[in-house]
């Protein structure tokens, strides 16, 4: 079936939809910035301690973003019906799920830190990966709970609230760790230790007042009802586990494939492990702006599919890859003229620093492939259609990514200049394979007489 133009959303729309994401992205880019720079210019080990935990909980961290996100079609296509209590309801059994989700992860990652010996990182930074690893590992069960809300609130078409509030505890992070790693205002200092403090009190922070939202506006009180009133069943929290652990599974390959480069990088020592933390710490600048309009792609095309609206689908995929495609050259003339700057803020160390700044052109040549399959990955996941997440990601990341970055790296002797063009390689095979699912996926939904 399709739809008149003028009930399609536009361009305005989308980047009004994506607006506030990109905002709160900002501001954990800025988060991430304030971090690294802090912890760099405290010491050479802690960036690299850092850059080994940080890298290595990105798994578990867009693991279990990427299973909230299994909600966002699901809550998008009830919204399209105006069924808040049903919402509700599925929110409760989101929350329950994505609760033993998270504790499941805590445990795999409670193992993976009693066998750290076992990873080959330099000796010299395993005293100060302990403590920030143990206290980053009591953080993941507010993290899942916030993420369940927030993808509520996306898939409602309210992406301000979880942008006020993430942009709240960014601002209680950063103080903490401007008190905690140097010990200003009487606080002792702990630098990497007092990082992670800082972090666990912002997430936390971050969990309670989202609850307090949902559970305390009057704006929500039908969607809060459908949660009170409802009970858990297997039949809902089968729906989520089927939507859910496809794009956590899509994520979780992907950043494991950024996670094996974090280790491989410690293999080339502590100052390749330090300059890797620089430059993905950068990035971030771009994957995260693309994403908070990709998130938007998402939640219009779900409201879509719950019209069974497959033309309307495809133009508002094509429209946010446009949107995307802008910013995509907007954040690479950012690295091409404010990279050296950035690495300076990071560290002062000159050895870490030159490092970082011979990665421009691998880090400008990815750009492209990673726009490409965050909007159509975006686009696929806002069809519900999310099973072929878990193959293209499994082969696209673990099979050919993390292949090529050994070989990139250390056969062809190109050490971390070659991890990161490896990244090149899995990102454009992803997003070729994700465009073309979607274009499938949507033609189910398109009568043959107006198919394009």
């Amino acid at each position: 079936m399709s739809s008149p133009a003028n009930n399609i959303p536009g361009y305005k729309r989308i980047i009004r939809l994506g607006l506030p994401i990109l905002v709160g992205q900002l501001g954990m880019i800025a988060v991430g910035f304030a971090d690294t720079i802090m912890v760099g210019q405290y010491s050479t080990v802690s960036l690299a301690s850092a850059a080994f935990v940080n890298n290595l909980f990105n798994l578990a961290i867009f693991g279990l973003l990427g299973f909230a996100y299994g909600l966002t079609p699901l809550v998008g296509a009830l919204f399209s019906g105006n069924h808040q209590r049903r919402i509700g309801a599925l929110v409760r059994n989101g929350v329950a799920i994505n609760i033993a989700v998270a504790l499941l992860i805590t445990l795999i990652m409670g193992i993976v830190y009693l066998n750290l010996d076992s990873l080959g990182q330099p000796e010299e930074l395993l005293p100060v990966i302990r403590p920030y690893y143990l206290i980053y590992l009591s953080g993941l069960v507010p993290v899942a709970l916030f993420n369940v809300l927030a993808q509520w609130s996306y898939g409602i078409r309210n992406t301000a609230m979880p942008m006020w509030i993430t942009l709240g505890s960014n601002l209680v992070n950063v103080f903490g760790n401007w008190l905690l790693i140097y010990g200003n205002l009487g606080c002792p200092e702990m630098g990497l230790t007092g990082a992670g403090i800082s972090t666990l009190v912002s997430r936390a922070l971050c969990c309670l007042a989202i609850i307090c939202v949902f559970l305390f506006s009057s704006r929500y009180r039908e969607y809060r009802e459908g949660f009170v009133k409802s009970r858990l069943d297997s039949r809902s929290c089968g729906v989520v586990a089927r939507t859910s652990w496809p794009v956590a599974l899509q994520m979780m390959f992907e950043t494991g494939a950024f996670s094996g480069s974090a280790v491989m990088a410690g293999w080339l020592g502590s100052i390749s492990l330090a300059a890797f933390q620089v430059i993905v710490t950068i990035s971030t600048l771009g994957f995260c702006i693309y994403y908070s309009m990709a998130s938007a792609v998402s939640v219009l095309v779900a409201n879509s599919a719950g019209l069974n609206d497959g033309r309307a689908m495809r133009i508002i995929a094509f429209r946010g890859y446009r949107v995307i495609l802008c910013l995509t050259a907007l954040s690479s003339l950012v690295f091409i003229f404010g990279l050296k700057g950035m690495v300076w803020l990071f560290t002062d160390d000159p050895i870490v620093a030159v490092s970082a700044m011979t990665l421009l052109v691998p880090l400008l040549t990815y750009q492209l492939g990673d726009a490409t399959q965050i909007n159509f990955v975006n686009a696929l996941r806002g069809t519900a259609n999310v099973m072929p997440l878990l193959w293209i990601a499994f082969v696209c990341y673990i099979l050919v990514g993390l292949p090529s970055t050994y070989l990139f790296a250390f056969t062809f002797g190109l050490g971390l200049k070659g991890i990161v063009f490896s990244f090149s390689v899995s990102l454009f095979l992803a997003g070729a394979l994700f465009f073309f699912y979607f274009m499938r996926t949507t033609r189910r939904y398109i009568s043959p007489d107006s198919r394009s």
